[in-house]
């Protein structure tokens, strides 16, 4: 099974500012954004199933790329950043904050949730995917989710998540076996 994966365009949300499970805002070049990134999945399709998460961020993206009625599936969220939604990493006072950036893989943020948490979720996804009798599936997400993917299909190590991020409207392609 081929899956195509698109991550959404720019965030409109200052630099350094911790976001996951909020719907924000795009950056007002999202026109421009969207072009190149409908432009780059034509030699892709047809897709048999279109997937996007259901923040807003996805859903107008694919739109935009002509997939209005993609299916909606909370496992595809971003990380869920609990308590420190919409903080400045810098600004945030909660005790745990370094516990995390010592080891963001198994601890979770404050009434959120750790890396591994989010890749449990988009396991689960990609396992039920998997099931279905789609040769070919486009998932537009979030920057985690695709880093996840990744790491399913032995595309990245969870160590190296970070540095395996798709930038903003960029666009993957993972086979995964059945």
């Amino acid at each position: 099974m081929i899956i195509t994966l698109i991550r959404h365009t720019s965030v409109d949300v200052p630099a350094g500012v911790c976001y996951g499970h909020t719907d924000v805002p795009l950056k007002d070049s999202f026109e421009q954004e969207a072009a190149v990134t409908k432009k780059n999945l034509e030699p892709l399709e047809p897709f048999d199933k279109v997937y996007c998460s259901p923040l807003s961020r996805c859903v107008k993206l694919a739109t935009y790329c002509g997939y209005p009625d993609a299916e909606r599936d909370d496992r595809i969220k971003e990380l869920n950043f609990g308590a420190w939604e919409m903080q400045k990493f810098d600004e945030i006072k909660d005790p745990h904050l370094q516990e995390w950036f010592d080891d963001y893989l198994h601890v979770p943020v404050t009434d959120g949730e750790s890396f591994m948490q989010l890749y449990q979720r988009v396991a689960a996804f990609l396992d039920e995917l998997r099931q279905k009798p789609y040769e070919h599936v486009a998932v537009f997400a979030h920057g985690g989710v695709l880093v996840c993917a990744q790491a399913y299909a032995g595309m990245a190590k969870f160590e190296e998540a970070f540095s395996a991020l798709t930038p903003y409207g960029g666009v993957i392609t993972l086979n995964i076996k059945r």
